[in-house]
Order: C-alpha cells, then structure tokens, then sequence
C-alpha cells in the first residue's frame, strides 16, 4: 500500500500509520520545507514521526553534554576509541530506520559517508555499539516500540536517558535477543550508570562545563596515579 506522507507534516506530537518501505523513502528524501523538525522511524511496516521540535531545552542540553561526558569516560578512564553520530539515521533497507539521539561506535572501525550514501546502513556497517534516547516527552515509546526496535537490530547496548527523573537506565543485549537493565555499561568498559545518574543532577544545576568538570574529577578518582600520568 501507498501512504499519504505529506499528510505527516501537520500531525501532533506523534504520527503513526501503516507504510511501506517507499513510503519511508519518500518522506526521508522530501525536499520541501518542514514547519519544524521532524524524527523519523521505521518498523513492522509502520512509520512513526516524532515533531523532536516540541522538545526543550533540558533535551537538548542533556544530548549535547552526554557526548561530552562519555568522550571524557572513553579518553581518561577505559581508554577506548569513542565516535558519536549524533541524531543519524540508522537503517536496515526494507526492515527498519531510525534516529536516536545518540549513535557510539567503539573501535576504529566507524561507518564513513560517500556521495552514494549519507546515512549509516546496516547492510554495510556494523552495527553501533551503544545507542541512547534522550527522554523527555518521548519516554514511552523510548520503553517501548524503540526499544523492541533496537533489540530486533542487535543492537548490543542502550541507553534511556529520563530527562524529569535524571535517571540513566541501561540495558544489555542478552543471547535470548531481548534487553536485560543493567547498572553498569559493557560498550564503555565499567561506566556504572549511578554515576551518570549523579552527573545528570550536577547538570541540572551547574551546566555542561562544570558538570563535565565534575564528572572527570570523579573519574580521575578512580584511576590509578602511574595510569593517569601516563594519560596526562
């Protein structure tokens, strides 16, 4: 079937409708101005559209900051090679599409963008390590559909990132396909999520800068004298 995808553009807060792959294309490729910002998502032949537009100033403070402090983790205290991609498409051509507000690979090999190809396809790269939602008025659907999504992708990581509670929950890919909540990450080697959780509250009232001081502080506290120097 055919969707109707200009009719999106005027919807509320969240869009959802049966879709075929085409559909999706269609709507991701249209050129026409959009009266505010638009993030897409693919699955089970439905197309949700969320108006990210509605979202506030704590979301976006929150989505900017978290890649500052999880390059801070990655350069002083696991030592891993760390690459956001921020709000990128993820896409498995003719199964799914979406775009988290985080998108980390760990190690070298990182997708790359070509005059073929702009967005990250599952069919070429890897998949993420970790990818994270930013939850402010997304919350349920974050839980939800995003999360069956991402577990269906093997996506070995994710994060909900509760914007009103400060709250970082992580969960882990488990053989049996489905996330299990953990305290503390496996894609960023011994990241304990009561640590962010402290983080976010620390954000809340001080900012990125001070709040990213703070975290690295925490995060020197822990690393041994011969290593921090060898870092330093």
């Amino acid at each position: 079937m055919t969707t109707n995808y200009q009719s999106f553009y005027h919807s509320t807060l969240t869009y959802q409708k049966p879709a075929t792959w085409q559909d999706y294309l269609k709507y991701r490729d249209d050129s026409e101005p959009k009266e505010t910002h638009y993030q897409l998502f693919f699955y089970l032949d439905q197309l949700i559209v969320n108006d990210v537009g509605r979202e506030g100033i704590n979301h976006a403070m929150v989505c900017n900051s978290m890649t500052v402090i999880l390059a801070l983790w990655c350069m002083q205290s696991s030592r891993q090679e760390f690459t956001s991609f921020g709000h990128c498409l993820i896409e498995k051509p003719e199964v799914a599409a979406t775009a988290p507000d985080m998108v980390a690979y760990i190690g070298v090999e990182i997708p790359v963008s070509s005059e073929e190809e702009k967005y990250i396809n599952l069919n070429r790269w890897r998949v993420p390590d970790l990818v994270v939602e930013v939850s402010d008025i997304t919350l349920m659907i974050d839980l939800g559909d995003k999360k069956q999504l991402y577990a269906a992708l093997k996506i070995p990581e994710y994060w909900v990132i509760n914007v009103q509670t400060k709250q970082v929950l992580m969960f882990i890919l488990h053989e049996d396909g489905n996330y299990l909540e953990s305290d503390i990450s496996q894609a960023l080697i011994g990241l304990q999520a009561d640590l962010l959780n402290q983080t976010l509250e620390q954000l809340s009232q001080r900012g990125t800068g001070q709040a990213s001081r703070w975290f690295y502080q925490q995060i020197q506290k822990n690393i041994p004298q011969n290593t921090s120097e060898e870092i330093s």
